[in-house]
């Protein structure tokens, strides 16, 4: 096929492009500048601007791009986590539905922050939860509606958080770890879900050639926050005897570590296992292992 990314210089888009890329599909890759290879097209989705002649013929749109979510919840950075979301999802789903023909999928990057807090399993069934991460991932999965309509095949990777070296909790958990400093966080019986980088890689290979639609979690394994902090002690060889308290969370962080940090969910990857995925990566110590010597 013929794919074209968004968000292809962030930590999934620099591996999926080379994954793609050695299936045998074509792949183009959406630049906030100018172009300066022939692989690459031209979009400002703060400006509602995207380069559409480009993305005829395309068969498929992966669609990462986004503001992380991993910072304070400042009113600034409110504004720019949903607006990168739903202003890019708006953009790129109306320029698709508009093509002719059309891509046959779409699929779009999402997150488990769908289901808010809890401690029971959730699959794709369950309600949306509360909270701003749940409210951002409703909005954004709607915002793909209008290749929805157009008939496009569209899927919602509501991904865990991915275990790597540099990002999301084990990128800001690795320094103070390192120092001997780490330890669970608050009570430390919050569950945390993750995912590894190769298998959310296959995840997003899957749901471009496959027939699966609408959400799909994309979760290899939920453990308590006790025994991730244990197991990352584990992965650096240094001791977890230094907890974080709960009110610590909460005067750095606000309501990103009260949702974050300190709540918990366990998503459940039903619709992916029913579509004949299976995730290589289900066990903690091997994955944190892996990522830590990447």
């Amino acid at each position: 096929m013929k794919v074209a990314v968004t968000g292809a210089s962030g930590s999934v888009g620099s591996a999926l492009v080379p994954a793609l890329r050695e299936a045998g599909h074509d792949v183009l890759t959406l630049v906030r500048r100018t172009p300066t290879a022939g692989h690459e097209i031209e979009w400002h989705p703060d400006d509602g601007r995207i380069d559409a002649d480009r993305l005829a013929g395309v068969d498929a749109v992966v669609h990462l791009a986004g503001e992380t979510i991993g910072q304070r919840w400042s009113r600034g950075a409110r504004k720019r986590i949903l607006g990168s979301r739903v202003d890019g999802t708006g953009l790129v789903a109306q320029t698709i539905a508009a093509l002719e023909p059309r891509p046959t999928v779409f699929v779009q990057a999402s997150g488990v922050g769908f289901y808010g807090l809890g401690d029971e399993p959730v699959t794709e069934e369950s309600p949306k939860g509360a909270g701003f991460a749940a409210d951002v991932v409703e909005a954004w999965e709607q915002a793909a509606e209008p290749a929805r309509e157009a008939g496009i095949r569209v899927v919602a990777l509501r991904k865990a958080p991915i275990v790597d070296a540099k990002e999301g909790p084990v990128g800001r958990m690795r320094f103070p770890f390192r120092l001997g400093l780490g330890g669970r966080v608050g009570s430390g019986q919050q569950w945390w879900s993750w995912v590894s980088l190769p298998d959310a890689i296959r995840a997003y290979l899957h749901a471009l050639e496959g027939d699966l639609s609408g959400p799909a979690n994309v979760v290899g394994g939920a453990v308590t926050n006790r025994d991730f902090t244990k197991a990352l002690g584990r992965a650096l060889h240094r001791p977890t005897i230094f907890p974080l308290p709960a009110l610590a969370v909460r005067l750095a962080f606000g309501q990103m570590g009260e949702e974050l940090l300190l709540g918990g969910q366990r998503p459940v990857a039903e619709r992916l296992a029913r579509a004949g995925f299976a995730f290589r990566d289900t066990d903690l110590d091997a994955t944190l292992a892996a990522a830590l010597a990447s």
